[in-house]
């Protein structure tokens, strides 16, 4: 009995031992956490004062804020590389200019031990750390003092009366500073207009850069310009909006839209991310934050909008009064004869016109700190139809297209963006003055300015990890430090949003991704996985062939595979291919016809280890080093780095309709032009054809020449281009015996003269 006591005994010391145990464990762990709870949520401030309101808000928790605030404030550390990686672009020519960067709101330092990770803080000349709540600085002049940085300066100021210790002895201060970051503050500073202002007042107008991150809320944008300016995913649901404001009012905390208003209206916006912060519970507490880059609108844009504008055909984005002229208006719209005037109206003198310029900024096009590769676009319904790129590669022959394009650095041309593969062959190639890539797809589009912005700013090796490897294992990080200068904002948020595309096969992603593992699956299924990869390994004409024979050609020709193929879902998701180019195909014989004359003559002729990276690609998901596009060669690589990368300021990438860019551009602009199988998508004997063959050749110069791919022999609109004017002949069309081109899947292949 007294065995059992004693048990018992151990027994009972041993699981409160346990519970104390615990319970100590979770008093360090939560105690961050309730200190948290009690001081944010629960604890009465009884101040006035936005000063004692914040000291007395921050004073039992300062010295636990950093740790609290990690998963709660997202965006800092993005803020930061971003804010790093276009203050480099834009010092570039100036490295030796004096740097100031001012972190207003920046509380116990944190962001600036965060950017030493980006640009050194040694680095800057001065950095001011400005705040009005002192225990918060008082964490800040610890952290400084134990990394050894002198010249960081903490300020217990005002925001919206900073003075910097350089602006005194009658010093003007404008345009001295280089670099001011707003890090959750601007949420918390009642007066955001003057703050604003003053910042403006203060920045350097060429190369000064606005870094802010932030909660916030907003309604329907009321123009497309202002939605274009805000970005993606702006808008927040009616709920999301009235609970988040009352919510983060009871902490002094305004969420309302008028600041994130009036900074897009008194800056020029550069990046713009708007993310949701699952924080605590996933998908159901979801915090509006938004990431921002801006310059003041003082910066100059000449070069922007004659790029636009001039060279592009483009006026999007551009409010200003004083649009640059060309004549254009005069050509397109002839002058009315309408008779004397019954008002006897003196013509003032254009001279004496006083403009008085209080119009919105420009569009975020305007103000990229780098090359205008992307044309300004604002989002119509038919961009929401495209939620990714279709194509993840360019399924053309350039090496065929450049036997008859006779191309040289006098061309300017137009083509299909597609992947963007094509036309940096073309630049690599003859290097044309003018390289228009027209899409309706706006995925195309960031998919050709990430391949720019990629050579532009990655070495050989990582650019090749992306576009030939089709993985990295850090593309969020080379996104944010390298590529995001280089990019649009709007190519930058989509890719913010897919910064997993490269995780591990980025060419099976997109709608041409899903025909890639469709094949992939139907392979694996059939058992001819390893055969696939030997096809694709072969060093003879002789192995390959016998290999397709034996192995794969039976399985692509399977009953169900063929039906598969021809179904318009499939032809259409997966394939690329509209319902009016499919029919155009199957008036050409059955999908097994199709497919026979396709892939025999291929395998024939070319070697697919080495000579035919199209199904390379098809086949294995990848490039290899010595199967690849000539971009991804290292030869085209350094041909397109060379000169500063000259070779890449011919690209125009436009997102419109291909009938709306021409029109914007001048008559006889354009020497070549190269749209693909663009026309098979339209219906027979539509007038949209009509009027884009007749735009086309407005716009070509005389013996200017058009190349066009059709799933037919005879396609029905190579009569258009007759009327038009145009001399059509065939340049190659199949006959199922011999391959016209490494793709083969085109019945013909067709050029157009204007005579």
């Amino acid at each position: 009995m007294l065995r059992l006591e004693l048990a018992d005994i151990s027994r009972s010391a041993a699981a409160l031992t346990v519970v104390i145990l615990v319970a100590a464990i979770l008093n360090q762990v939560l105690r961050p956490q309730l200190r948290f709870i009690w001081h944010c949520f629960i604890r009465p401030l009884g101040a006035t004062d936005q000063k004692n309101r914040l000291d007395k808000f921050y004073e039992g928790q300062a010295d636990i804020y950093d740790t609290t605030r990690n998963s709660l404030l997202r965006g800092r550390n993005t803020m930061l590389s971003l804010s790093a990686s276009h203050l480099r672009s834009l010092r570039a020519f100036k490295p030796r200019k004096r740097l100031v960067w001012v972190d207003l709101g920046g509380g116990t330092g944190h962001n600036i031990e965060l950017m030493d990770k980006h640009i050194p803080i040694k680095s800057f000349d001065a950095v001011y750390l400005i705040d009005l709540c002192e225990p918060l600085l008082q964490v800040a002049r610890k952290r400084f003092s134990a990394k050894g940085w002198t010249n960081v300066i903490v300020l217990c100021q005002d925001a919206c009366q900073f003075i910097l210790p350089e602006w005194t002895n009658g010093k003007d201060p404008k345009g001295s500073v280089g670099l001011i970051t707003l890090s959750y503050s601007l949420s918390m500073i009642p007066s955001y207009y003057s703050l604003l202002d003053r910042i403006d007042y203060v920045l350097a107008p060429e190369d000064g850069l606005l870094g802010v991150v932030d909660f916030y809320t907003a309604g329907k944008q009321p123009s497309l310009h202002e939605k274009a300016i805000g970005g993606t995913s702006k808008e927040c649901g009616w709920l999301s909006r009235w609970f988040w404001q009352i919510w983060f009012d009871f902490d002094h905390v305004s969420l309302g839209p008028s600041r994130r208003s009036y900074l897009e209206y008194k800056f020029g916006t550069v990046k713009s991310y708007n993310g949701r912060n699952q924080f605590i519970v996933p998908f159901i507490v979801r915090i509006p934050y938004y990431i921002w880059l801006g310059r003041p609108r003082t910066c100059d844009v000449s070069k922007v909008c004659y790029t636009f504008e001039v060279e592009g055909g483009n006026l999007i984005g551009n409010c200003s009064p004083m649009l640059l002229h060309d004549g254009r208006v005069e050509e397109f719209v002839q002058p009315l004869e309408n008779g004397d005037p019954v008002l006897n109206v003196k013509e003032m003198d254009r001279s004496t016109y006083v403009i008085i310029d209080i119009t919105p900024p420009l569009s975020s096009f305007h103000y990229q700190v780098n090359k205008p590769w992307r044309l300004p676009y604002y989002e119509q319904p038919i961009h929401k139809e495209f939620r990714t790129y279709v194509y993840s590669f360019t399924w053309e022959d350039p090496f065929e297209d450049m036997k008859h394009l006779n191309l040289s650095k006098n061309d300017s041309m137009l083509i299909i963006t597609s992947g963007g593969d094509n036309a940096l062959h073309y630049a690599i190639e003859a290097q044309p003055q003018y390289i228009h890539c027209v899409d309706m797809n706006p995925c195309q589009g960031h998919l050709a300015e990430l391949k720019l912005a990629a050579l532009q700013s990655l070495s050989y090796d990582e650019f090749f990890s992306l576009f030939g490897s089709g993985r990295h294992p850090s593309f969020r990080k080379l996104l944010d430090s390298k590529l995001a200068p280089h990019l649009s904002s709007s190519a930058y948020q989509f890719w913010r949003l897919n910064d997993d595309a490269f995780s591990s096969a980025f060419y099976l992603r997109g709608y041409s991704g899903w025909a890639l593992r469709a094949i992939r699956l139907i392979f694996s299924i059939a058992g001819v996985i390893k055969y696939v990869r030997r096809l694709c390994e072969s060093d003879t004409i002789e192995a390959q062939v016998k290999i397709w024979q034996k192995k794969l050609r039976p399985v692509l020709l399977n009953p169900i595979v063929v039906a598969l193929l021809q179904n318009p879902v499939f032809c259409w998701n997966a394939l690329g291919v509209p319902l009016n180019q499919r029919r155009m195909l199957l008036e050409e014989g059955s999908m097994y016809d199709f497919i026979c004359h396709t892939l025999d003559p291929l395998i024939s002729k070319y070697l697919l280890k080495t000579d035919n990276y199209f199904y390379l690609l098809a086949l294995l998901g990848h490039y290899t080093p010595a199967c690849c596009p000539s971009y991804l060669t290292l030869p085209g690589f350094n041909a397109l780095k060379s000169n500063n990368n000259g070779r890449l300021d011919a690209f125009r990438l436009h997102t419109d309709s291909i009938v709306n860019v021409l029109r914007g551009l001048l008559p006889n602009s354009l020497t070549r032009a190269l749209i693909m199988d663009h026309l098979d998508w339209f219906n027979p004997g539509s007038q949209d054809a009509v009027e884009e063959v007749a735009e086309f050749y407005r716009v070509l110069a005389t013996g200017g020449m058009m190349f066009w791919r059709s799933a037919s022999r005879k396609p029905w609109y190579n009569e258009i281009f007759r009327k038009a004017g145009f001399d059509v002949t065939p340049v190659a069309i199949r006959d199922g015996s011999c391959a016209i081109d490494r793709v083969n899947m085109y019945a013909s292949f067709w050029r157009a003269v204007k005579s």
